[in-house]
């Protein structure tokens, strides 16, 4: 039987922890797959940054990206990977580029999610006014006065005045009367910006990071700095909930072809109302995920060997239509739900990759909790805590993150224990 290897990329930024634990991981599971008539072998490189030949074939089988939503060198060299060589890549460039908060607000209205009262306002200062020719007589004979009070009073307060694109928070804010909105507005300069409704009477706060067909649920405080935002808590949603939580993130995931992205969501009378969900480059690092961030490395691990092994081709076309067919049906949006998470099972293969987690993965649970509890990752998480904190913290806050993860392997121990060694996959 001959062999062959598939190659992973990491197309990498300011990344440490998580890449570290990924290439350590592969190389502790050391997998030689019988898949073809073949011995299938997986290799992990990071992705150097260079000039391309557009005929030139790449390397990769998989590539994992980081950097594509800002970093436009790799970003056009990873849709030409896509486009002209069928390279699988977390995430989809277009989606990425193309696909903003706004659009997706409106395709999650669409699909009847019980998303807040949302409306687009006019920059304060217009875009590149004077730049375009044009620009200044169209705003002069088109451009309508409005009233910011009267969109305040249309949405509510408090409300969120939040640019339409996104982006890690930036230009966020929380206004709760009529004078915040104005002096909010006043300073948000070109920015494009949705002002958005509060949900009033929510008493919790989940973000849930889907990669592929996986979701992990986490519930968050978004007050707290920013290593203490993901809480280290169980049982704070209820069966159903959580199966509504798992089924939002997998949908929209599916319907924007992202393999790799995170959803918000308050609850408030036992409605989970996404928020924010079009976050394609989710935080990864040990020192905002601590307890979670082994999770996130064995999830990123289990799609990017199942889409190398399996040969997984890129979805270049939408399923938009799909999901708007069962959109236009008659039925509850609970039934609406089940349907496109159906169709979102499917897109990620997710029979597909359970079995083949269950055949060739039955190890990674236990080889993963071994490693995080070694002096190696010790090592890494000492250098993503260095990288961030100042010198004289470096020690304490390599010991609060280290230990969380510690914790994790207690609470994973108890779990394999009780399921008698056997991977959950």
């Amino acid at each position: 039987m001959s062999d062959s290897t598939r190659l992973i990329g990491l197309s990498l930024g300011a990344d440490l922890c998580w890449p570290a634990a990924f290439e350590d991981l592969l190389g502790r599971l050391d997998l030689a797959l019988p898949l073809g008539g073949e011995t299938t072998r997986f290799a992990t490189e990071r992705v150097r940054i260079e000039p391309f030949d557009l005929q030139d074939r790449p390397r990769y089988d998989v590539v994992l990206d980081r950097i594509t939503h800002w970093f436009p060198l790799t970003r056009e060299w990873i849709k030409k990977i896509v486009l002209m060589d069928g390279v699988y890549v977390l995430n989809n460039p277009w989606a990425i580029q193309g696909y903003e908060k706004h659009t997706s607000y409106c395709a999650m209205m669409r699909l009847g999610f019980p998303i807040p009262k949302t409306m687009m306002i006019p920059p304060k200062l217009p875009k590149g006014l004077g730049d375009h020719v044009d620009a200044e007589v169209t705003v002069r004979r088109y451009a309508n006065l409005f009233s910011l009070e009267e969109a305040g009073r249309k949405v509510g307060y408090p409300a969120f005045l939040k640019p339409y694109d996104g982006g890690g928070w930036v230009g966020v804010k929380r206004v709760k009367d009529a004078a915040e909105l104005h002096a909010a507005y006043n300073e948000s300069g070109e920015r494009l910006q949705h002002l958005q409704a509060n949900v009033h009477g929510w008493d919790l706060f989940v973000r849930a990071i889907g990669i592929g067909p996986q979701v992990l649920i986490v519930r968050y405080d978004p007050d707290a700095p920013l290593h203490a935002r993901y809480v280290v808590d169980f049982n704070f949603l209820s069966g159903e909930e959580w199966l509504t939580a798992t089924r939002t993130c997998r949908v929209i995931n599916a319907f924007f072809n992202w393999d790799f992205n995170s959803c918000e969501m308050l609850r408030a009378d036992g409605v989970l109302h996404p928020i924010d969900f079009a976050n394609a480059c989710p935080d990864s690092q040990v020192t905002s995920l601590h307890f979670y961030f082994p999770e996130l490395v064995k999830a990123l691990l289990r799609w990017s060997i199942f889409c190398a092994a399996t040969r997984r081709q890129p979805s270049l076309d939408s399923q938009w239509s799909r999901f708007l067919a069962i959109a236009d049906q008659p039925g509850t949006f609970e039934e609406k739900l089940e349907r496109y998470d159906e169709v979102a099972r499917e897109h990620f293969q997710a029979e597909a990759f359970t079995a083949f987690c269950a055949e060739h993965l039955g190890d990674l649970d236990q080889i993963a909790l071994d490693y995080f509890g070694t002096p190696r990752f010790r090592d890494v998480v000492r250098s993503k805590v260095a990288a961030l904190f100042p010198a004289h913290e470096v020690d304490t806050f390599t010991e609060h993150f280290f230990g969380l993860v510690q914790f994790w392997g207690r609470t994973e121990a108890d779990r394999l224990a009780g399921m008698g060694g056997r991977d959950a996959g």
